[in-house]
């Protein structure tokens, strides 16, 4: 039997858990900056995801990632509905807001209680 040797495993600082904070963060105020702040942390998801090695930090990145894309998604296909006049538009775009709203508070509050991003692949 061969012993673990515990310098290989990274310890997270408290420093790695305010980033994450500042992501969730980013991507919940993203409505009010007209999508900068989401594309910021996008960026950032990618880049320290790559060099992650805990689990549960990759799969808050990996959450975020595809909120983020399943909202341009959402939002590319239902832009037509502006074309219909001003009300449907704002309906759909309000429903994709509320959506994207509570991705961000559920994964935040999950991370906050060191808890996988998802219980649900798909909720």
């Amino acid at each position: 039997m061969s012993e673990t040797d515990l310098a290989e495993f990274d310890y997270k600082t408290s420093n790695d858990r305010t980033i994450m904070h500042v992501l969730y963060g980013l991507h919940t105020l993203a409505w009010f900056s007209g999508g900068i702040f989401a594309v910021i942390a996008l960026i950032i998801n990618y880049i320290r995801r790559a060099d992650e090695s805990d689990a549960l930090y990759i799969d808050h990145h990996n959450y975020m990632i595809q909120t983020f894309w399943w909202t341009v998604m959402w939002l590319v296909l239902l832009s037509p509905l502006w074309l219909l006049f001003l009300l449907p538009g704002m309906v759909a775009y309000g429903i994709v807001y509320l959506w994207y709203l509570y991705r961000c508070i559920r994964g935040w509050l999950r991370f906050n209680s060191n808890r996988p991003a998802r219980v649900t692949p798909f909720i």
